[in-house]
C-alpha cells in the first residue's frame, strides 16, 4: 500500500471524482470537492494518470456539508457521489463538467452553457431504484466497485414508497439477481425481476403490486397484476409497459419537456420526428402545436405505449423500427427532430440517417455530456448544423450524472 500524497484539489471529473495533481499527473479521488487540499493514497495506478481514496482532507471546501444517508462513502453504497457537497455547489460542478466535455470531447469552446436547472427536489426525488438480491430474501445496493451488495436501511433519494415496500418483500430466489422497483407516485408499484437463467421465476406474492419479468433481451413477461403502470403528466394518462424508458424524477419531467418547447422556434406548421420516442412523452406535449409528429421507436413494447397513449391525437404516427431502416424510406419532409436517445447516445448510421433528413432544427437530449457532445460535434461537422446552446437539467441531486438538452439549427 503507497504512502499518503498530498493534492489539492482542483477540477472535477465526469464521473463525480476530484482532479489533483501529483508530479504533473492527474489524481482521481472520489469524495473531494475543487480547492480543498488533502492527502490521499494511490489505489489504481495507470501510468499517466491514477485513481485515489481519501485519506485525510487538510483544508475543506466551504460546500463541504455532512451526507445525510450513513450509507455515502468510500467502499459503500454506490448510488450517491456528491452528498458531501451543497446542493449549490453540485449545480455549479453539472454546469462546468457539461461545459468541460463539450469543450474536450466535441471542440465547443464558446458555445453558451447556462447553469444546471435544479430539481423540485433535493431528496426524495426518485421514483425508480434498482437492487441486487441478498441472503435471506432481502434487497440491497451495489457498492461503486459492484463487486459486493450491502443491506439499505435507508435511502434519501428515493421516494418513502419504495422503501416501505422493500422492507416488506421476501425475495428468496435463487436465480434471482435483479430487481427494480418503478413507483407512479399515484399509489401504484411494479417489480421487474432478472434472473441468472433468463428464467422467470416461481413466486407468490401478496402486496397488491404488479410484478414481471424481464429477458436478458429485454422481453417482457407479466407474473402477477399487470403489464405497465399509468402514469399521469400534463394532464395526460401514460402507460409505460416493463422495460420501457421512463424518467426517474416525474417532477422535473416537465422542466424538461418545457425547454424542449423552448428552445424550438415552431411556428404551427412544421412535421417533426421525434426519435427514440419512448412511450411518447414529447410527441403528445408537441402534436397540439405543428401539423404531424412522427415517432420512431426500436423497443416493441415501447412503440405498443406510444400508440395507446396517443391515440386521440390525429396528427401522430407511431412507427416501430430503428432509425436507420424507417428514416429513409419517409416521404414527408420535416423540420425538425427531437432526438431522445439511450445513455450510449447515437450510432454513426443513425446520426447519418438523421443527418439526411436535413432538418432546420433539432434538440437533443443527452443523458452523458461526454456523448452529447461526440453526437453534436457530428451532427456539426458532417451535416453544417451551428450548436447554439446547451442546457443542464438536473434529474439526480446528490450524483454527478446530468441531463442536458442541446439546440442546433441549420440555414437553409
Amino acid at each position: 500500500m503507497s504512502d499518503p500524497l498530498p493534492l489539492e484539489i482542483t477540477d472535477i471529473a465526469n464521473g463525480g471524482q476530484g482532479i489533483g495533481r501529483y508530479k504533473g499527473r492527474p489524481v482521481f479521488v472520489p469524495f473531494t470537492i475543487p480547492g480543498e487540499e488533502i492527502t490521499a493514497r494511490i489505489v489504481d495506478d495507470r501510468g499517466k494518470y491514477a485513481f485515489g481514496e481519501g485519506v485525510q482532507v487538510l483544508v475543506p471546501s466551504q460546500d463541504r456539508v455532512p451526507p445525510l444517508c450513513h450509507h455515502f462513502g468510500p467502499k459503500r453504497c454506490g448510488g450517491c457521489q456528491w452528498q458531501h457537497m451543497t446542493y449549490e455547489a453540485q449545480l455549479a460542478l453539472k454546469t462546468d463538467i457539461v461545459a468541460d466535455q463539450l469543450s474536450r470531447i466535441g471542440g465547443f469552446d464558446d458555445v453558451p452553457v447556462p447553469v444546471a436547472l435544479p430539481s423540485p427536489a433535493q431528496w426524495a426525488y426518485s421514483h425508480q431504484a434498482v437492487f441486487s438480491p441478498l441472503s435471506g430474501g432481502k434487497l440491497g445496493y451495489k457498492t461503486a466497485d459492484g463487486e459486493k451488495t450491502i443491506a439499505i436501511e435507508d435511502c434519501p433519494v428515493v421516494v418513502p414508497e419504495i422503501l416501505d415496500l422493500v422492507a416488506k418483500l421476501d425475495l428468496d430466489l435463487p436465480t434471482l439477481n435483479r430487481v427494480k422497483i418503478m413507483d407512479n407516485g399515484r399509489g401504484d408499484q411494479m417489480l421487474i425481476l432478472s434472473t441468472s437463467d433468463d428464467e422467470p421465476p416461481e413466486l407468490e406474492l401478496d402486496l397488491g403490486i404488479s410484478v414481471n419479468f424481464l429477458t436478458e433481451d429485454k422481453e417482457p413477461a407479466n407474473l402477477i397484476g399487470t403489464t405497465h403502470l399509468i402514469y399521469q403528466l400534463f394532464g395526460r394518462s401514460y402507460r409505460v409497459t416493463a422495460g420501457s424508458f421512463f424518467r426517474s424524477n416525474l417532477q422535473q419531467i416537465e422542466t424538461l419537456v418545457n425547454v424542449v418547447i423552448e428552445m424550438l422556434r415552431i411556428q404551427g406548421k412544421e412535421c417533426v420526428l421525434d426519435l427514440y420516442a419512448g412511450v411518447g412523452l414529447f410527441a403528445s406535449v408537441l402534436a397540439p402545436k405543428v401539423s404531424l409528429v412522427t415517432c420512431v421507436e426500436s423497443y416493441p413494447p415501447a412503440a405498443n405505449d406510444a400508440e395507446e397513449n396517443l391515440q386521440d391525437l390525429d396528427n401522430v404516427d407511431v412507427i416501430e423500427g430503428s432509425i436507420a431502416d424507417v428514416l429513409p424510406d419517409l416521404e414527408e419532409p420535416y423540420q425538425i427532430v427531437v432526438l431522445d436517445p439511450p445513455p450510449q447516445g447515437m450510432d454513426k448510421v443513425d446520426s447519418d440517417a438523421v443527418g439526411e433528413v436535413h432538418p432546420d432544427q433539432i434538440v437533443y437530449i443527452g443523458q452523458d455530456p461526454a456523448i452529447l457532445a461526440r453526437d453534436t460535434r457530428r451532427l456539426v461537422e458532417r451535416f453544417g448544423y451551428t450548436l447554439e446552446v446547451v442546457q443542464p437539467i438536473d434529474f439526480e441531486p446528490q450524483t454527478f450524472r446530468t441531463v442536458s438538452v442541446a439546440y442546433l439549427s441549420k440555414e437553409k
